[in-house]
């Protein structure tokens, strides 16, 4: 990672986005962001989506800044001024039954209360990640090929290294 610090980290739910943004942010000492809480403005009644407007504006003010890891699915328009001004995008390709069994692991240990989530983890929720699961190899995969076309120079595609004690 040397000089690179603006980071925008990609890939599927389940893909390890957050733990990688996580581990990044620590040791590089950099403030990380997710693009879901940049789109929902998280209430204990349930998420309320920000307007496009709202998003585009903290997308362009954090990618303004000095140092930021940006991690999320999203290949809508609004993320491309992030995508311009990183030093690096990171996709990570992790194979879809990995993300699978991470998803129902998440789930588990956050209706377990285990682990927090940003979200309340209904079963409803657990199908949609199925489901976005599955639309990120059809549809958002090439959506990102398409966006990132112009930077495909700073682009880096790494599939997903198994967490500790997980087994394919």
């Amino acid at each position: 990672m040397g000089s690179e610090r603006k980071i925008h980290i990609v890939g599927s739910v389940g893909s390890g986005k957050t733990t990688l943004a996580k581990k990044l942010s620590s040791e590089l000492n950099i403030p990380y962001y997710e693009i879901d809480n940049i789109i929902f403005e998280r209430q204990p009644s349930g998420d309320c989506r920000r307007s496009d407007e709202e998003i585009v504006k903290r997308i362009e003010e954090i990618s303004k800044t000095e140092t930021w890891i940006l991690e999320g699915t999203s290949t809508k328009e609004w993320v491309i001024n992030s995508f311009k001004n990183a030093d690096s995008i990171i996709f990570l390709d992790t194979p879809y039954f990995i993300r699978v069994k991470r998803i129902l692991f998440r789930y588990v240990k956050q209706v377990l209360k285990v682990e927090k989530a940003n979200y309340k983890p209904t079963f409803s929720m657990l199908i949609n990640m199925f489901k976005w699961n599955h639309k990120f190899n059809k549809v958002n995969k090439t959506e990102f090929y398409k966006l990132t076309q112009e930077y495909k120079n700073k682009v880096r595609i790494y599939p997903s290294k198994l967490n500790k004690g997980e087994k394919n």
